[in-house]
Order: C-alpha cells, then structure tokens, then sequence
C-alpha cells in the first residue's frame, strides 16, 4: 500500500523576487527626482515629463487588461477619475514638490507611515476602533519619523516643515486611494484598475503643466532631466507596478506586503552612495523604528 503523495509546495523564490524588485525599483524613484532638480527643474515639469514617457506604456496597460471585459458603467468612469486623482495625480505632485525641500531618507520614511494612514481613514471613515496595541506601533513609527525630521530641521533648515507636510500630503493621498479602491479593483481587476487611473493621473499632469508653465519651456529643459525622467517612467514607475503585481499573485497580498521593508532601506542606501546624503546614527535610528512600527501594525491588525 502506497502513502499519498505530500502536496509540492510553490517556489517561494520567484514571487519573492519580483516583489523584492518592484520595491527596490519604485524607491528608486526619489533619487532620480533629487538628481534632476540639481539641473534647475521645477516639481509642474518634472512631473510632466514623467508622466508624459509614461503614459504611452499605461495606455497599453489599460488596454491589454481590458481586453474581453465588459465597458466601463458611469459609475465606473466616476470612480477612476476620482482614484486616478487622488491616488497618482495628486499623490505625484506633492511628493515631487516635498523633495525639493527634504532628503530622499525622510521622505521614503514619511511615505512608509502609508498603513497608519489607512488605519487612521479606516476610524474616520467606517468607524473601526483602534487597539492599544496598534496605538504602540503608531506611536514607534511616528517617532522614528520625528527622529529624522528633527535631525534635518537643525540641518537642513526651516522649509524642512513645508517639505515634510507636502509629503505626508501626499502619503495621505495615496492611503485615500487605497481605502477607496477596494470595491474598484473587484469589479475591474488591480491591473486594469492601475492602468486606467494611471492613465488619468497622467493626462491630469500633463494638462498641469500647460496651464501653469508655457509650453515651450520644455524646449529648455537640460537633457539629463528628460533621460532621467524616461528612467523614472520606465524603472521606477511602471515596472514597479507590474513587478509587483507578479510578486502578488505568486505570494499573496501579505507576503509581497511585508518585501516592502526594504524600501525605505534600499533608499537611504541609494541615496548615501548615489547622492551623498550622510548616513547619520539619527536616520538608522529613525528607519529602525519606522520599520519596526508598521511591522507591528502589521502583526496586530
């Protein structure tokens, strides 16, 4: 008599690389950001540029996954404008615009607070009660933040608030999307969810910048900031999205969640060797504890 064959468990390997990379790509992005401001460009064109070598490629994103699906209801259209709007558009520019005043270290740690954000939304807006657990891992990550900011306030100046307020802005947009996203990625599909608010975002960016900025002032633009803006589509835009999407679905939401601990770490390591920002015993210190307070949350949601 023979036993049953053990169940082949999938690779953990390939799923882990992909999310792994999709989060090592997208904090990439603040770097490129800090690197073309040194060229003399404003957060409307930088943005713009961005947004413009992107949008071809989420065109086509929107269009691959829409394929065989059914037309978008009113409703439908309504809500991608919306989420398109808060969660890329809006989100973009004031992270684009809180760079050119803090570090690329703080300001991946400010985005990382995203989960205590949605949290925070999740009371405001349905009602849910915060645990005393969850409030201890609040209180770490935000002092790990605190921890940064102080030190770049003593450094770097006092339009560090300013910074630091545009991107906890944009951190704040961004966790909006996410809680209202949820029932648009059931009935559309994350893919062609991302792709058609990404679509949006872009058009709104570009539509930006040609009220705000004469149209032939792209025309002056340094050529580094357009082949940095053409990484920043290409790397750190939407490849971190489809990386991530395939790091999902060989994971599971939970797992790829958790690779992304070495966001905020793979940009403060780029920004020491590729910016030469000070690696100080304050920004461990801070990267530890933010880390360390949304892991927790995390644990105890």
């Amino acid at each position: 008599m023979t036993s049953a064959a053990a169940p082949v468990r999938p690779k953990l390997w390939p799923g882990l690389a992909f999310a792994l990379a999709g989060s090592i790509a997208f904090s990439g992005k603040a770097i490129i950001v800090k690197l073309a401001y040194r060229h003399g460009v404003d957060a409307v064109t930088l943005l713009m540029l961005r947004m413009l070598f992107a949008l071809p490629l989420f065109v086509a994103l929107a269009w691959w996954s829409s394929r065989g699906k059914p037309a978008l209801t009113r409703r439908d259209l309504v809500a991608v404008v919306g989420l398109g709007f808060s969660g890329y558009y809006l989100a973009s520019f004031l992270d684009f615009a809180g760079l050119a005043y803090i570090s690329a270290s703080l300001e991946r740690l400010i985005l990382y607070l995203n989960p205590t954000l949605v949290l925070f939304l999740g009371v405001v807006l349905h009602g849910k009660r915060v645990t005393r657990q969850q409030m201890i891992a609040l209180g770490v990550s935000y002092a790990g933040v605190l921890v940064v900011f102080g030190r770049e306030m003593t450094d770097l100046g006092p339009h560090v608030g300013l910074g630091a307020a545009l991107v906890f802005g944009s951190a704040l947009s961004y966790a909006i999307y996410l809680v209202q996203s949820g029932q648009e990625v059931n009935r559309l599909g994350a893919l062609r969810l991302t792709g058609l608010a990404t679509t949006v975002a872009c058009l709104l960016c570009i539509g930006q910048f040609v009220v705000l900025r004469p149209v032939a002032s792209v025309f002056e633009v340094a050529t580094p900031v357009l082949w940095l803006s053409l990484l920043n589509a290409t790397a750190c835009t939407f490849a971190p999205v489809i990386l991530v999407m395939l790091g999902i679905e060989r994971l599971g939401a939970g797992l790829a969640a958790q690779t992304g601990l070495v966001g905020p770490m793979s940009t403060i390591v780029m920004s020491v060797f590729v910016l030469g920002e000070p690696m100080t015993g304050w920004i461990v210190l801070g990267t530890l504890l933010v880390l360390a307070g949304v892991a927790l949350l995390a644990r105890w949601r």
